[in-house]
């Protein structure tokens, strides 16, 4: 690996300096651009204005008419996270601004697939709903679209993926991704583009005299939902994204938060006073996406929707025996195919441009998260595949892929439609993050095509493992006071958490668990603790590491360890 250290621009480290930010901090938000206190200012008032995002006009007047005229409201999300907390923001926003009749219906992962399809459209219908909403998913959705439309109803499309060659006919688009739309957060999260619709109905409301300043509903009490949904969907923390996961945080941490999501961080032994971005990615995340990995993603947009502390439990303690089950199932996917990757290559060899890995077996609500362990080990764009398990489907296989930085995976897919017409019966997603359908037979066609656009796209730069640092930690900044001021930043995809790296001395080492490296060491001279999640090999006396602080308790007493992330060579 090679372990590279941010640049620092010392005018801008100095100026957030002179401005009363901590040194260290300074050091850090000056690597990542900032330039100014200005920039790090979170207050509502600072984000970019909804009437900025195309769509949010006409979706506001077709949501006041709609509810003027008392119609049916019905909600289509998304089996991740961002699309449960999206329908949860859709259906609670809704209500609060005065909607008399909203449901919601979320596709299953193995017998509807992703996004809306001509049978949700006949669903939705069946329901008696007069206007469908999606969230986090339609832009792609054109006959599903058509579909609805041709039953009589009227389609809001809320999206925020890449669209394709032809946008669906829905009555309103909002996405900020579609051609023509100015907006500047393109990375907002599809929880993040229905709360922009939501303060557009409102405004929209407000011109009606339906209420006014002083009695409009407060919709910043959603923002705990909208921060979640942002940072489990990794969608990259610009400054527009920054402000609403901070202002999410800070209700959050102040005890302003749905039952259901208090009821997670108790499920998952976290404190809400002290919640953290990686709370959200790693905790709550996980568990609302178990329920649509394994079970019916209604689980989880339950959870979010109550109001009943007590219901809210009940629903948290559910979704948290299914993540539990899902790291079974993941653990031992993970293993076979991983055996099955390196295969793929001698020992001491490289690795393909692409891997592709399937096996009758395979779980399809755990490939992307299988597909992702791969990719970090290997260092190679990799799709795991599985049989589809929906009646009359069973000759297809669903894929899910994660990238490595510069291989942009969507349009990769693109090109291999393009060059194997027929092949992909399916396709669509982000730069990092993608989904396929292939027909069984034509896997093979599939991984060849996919390895020669990688053989084309990938230089040895771009092939060679880095992992991008902050430089060496001061010895003076190495207190728990420190770690808890870092963990209450924000920081996430795009504005990367702290990573220290310098030339560390190991004194000893051994395994834990079998599966990980505890470390005693010497940084700069004194003693420290560390630990290596998912390192057996052990390593030389001195070496230069990468690592996170963090602090973990002995006998009443907090100590500050460091987390490694990598090491050079």
């Amino acid at each position: 690996m090679n372990l590279l250290t941010r640049d620092v621009p010392p005018r801008s480290a100095w100026a957030l300096e002179q401005a009363g930010i901590h040194p260290l901090l300074a050091r850090l938000y000056a690597a990542r651009g900032v330039q100014s206190k200005d920039e790090l200012d979170d207050a509502l008032n600072l984000l970019l204005p909804p009437a900025g995002m195309l769509g949010t006009q006409a979706a506001a007047q077709l949501l006041a008419d709609a509810m003027a005229d008392n119609k049916r409201l019905c909600i289509v999300a998304d089996y991740d996270c961002d699309g449960a907390t999206a329908c949860a923001v859709a259906v609670r926003g809704l209500r609060m601004l005065g909607a008399q009749n909203v449901s919601y219906l979320v596709p299953d992962r193995v017998v509807d697939g992703y996004g809306l399809t001509p049978p949700i459209a006949q669903r939705v219908h069946a329901q008696g709903a007069d206007v469908l909403i999606t969230v986090d998913n339609g832009i792609a959705s054109v006959a599903g679209v058509q579909a609805a439309q041709a039953l009589g109803l009227q389609v809001l499309v809320t999206d925020h993926h890449l669209p394709g060659s032809e946008l669906p006919t829905a009555e309103v688009i909002v996405n900020p991704n579609q051609p023509g739309c100015s907006f500047t957060s393109k990375s907002i999260a599809g929880v993040g583009v229905m709360f922009y619709v939501l303060l557009a109905l409102r405004a929209e409301l407000r011109q009606r005299g339906v209420f006014d300043a002083s009695t409009q509903p407060r919709l910043d009490a959603l923002l705990p939902l909208v921060a979640l949904g942002t940072v489990a969907d990794v969608v990259k923390l610009d400054p527009n994204n920054r402000r609403l996961v901070a202002q999410g945080l800070r209700r959050v941490r102040a005890g302003a938060l749905p039952p259901g999501m208090a009821a997670l961080m108790r499920a998952a032994s976290r404190e809400t006073a002290k919640a953290t971005t990686f709370d959200f990615g790693f905790a709550l995340g996980p568990r609302i996406n178990a329920a649509g990995r394994l079970a019916d993603m209604t689980l989880g947009i339950e959870c979010l929707l109550t109001d009943d502390a007590g219901r809210a439990d009940e629903l948290a303690k559910q979704l948290d025996a299914i993540n539990r089950e899902r790291r079974v199932i993941e653990g031992d996917m993970r293993e076979m195919a991983m055996e099955m990757a390196e295969s793929l290559f001698d020992e001491g060899d490289e690795p393909p441009p692409a891997i592709c890995v399937f096996d009758p077996d395979f779980h399809e609500g755990v490939v992307g998260i299988v597909a992702s362990r791969i990719k970090d080990k290997l260092h190679r764009p990799t799709f795991v595949f599985a049989a589809s398990s929906a009646p009359g489907k069973e000759h297809e296989l669903k894929g899910s892929g994660r990238s490595i930085a510069g291989f942009h995976l969507r349009d990769a897919l693109d090109l291999v439609a393009k060059r194997a017409p027929g092949v992909l019966l399916r396709f669509g997603g982000h730069a990092m993050a993608a989904g396929c359908t292939v027909a069984e037979e034509h896997l093979d066609v599939f991984e060849e095509t996919l390895n020669q656009v990688a053989m084309e796209w990938l230089d040895a730069a771009t092939l060679q493992r880095r992992l991008e640092t902050d430089g060496p930690l001061p010895a003076e900044y190495r207190r728990v006071d420190l770690v808890d001021m870092l963990h209450h930043e924000v920081w996430g995809q795009g504005f990367a958490p702290p990573v220290f790296c310098e030339e560390i001395e190991i004194v000893s080492q051994r395994l834990v668990g079998e599966k990980h490296l505890s470390l005693k060491m010497k940084h700069q001279g004194q003693p420290v603790d560390g630990i290596w999640f998912g390192r057996t090999e052990p390593l030389p006396s001195k070496v230069k590491l990468a690592y996170r602080l963090d602090a973990d308790e002995w006998q009443g007493q907090k100590r500050v360890r460091f987390l490694v992330e990598g090491a050079e060579g």
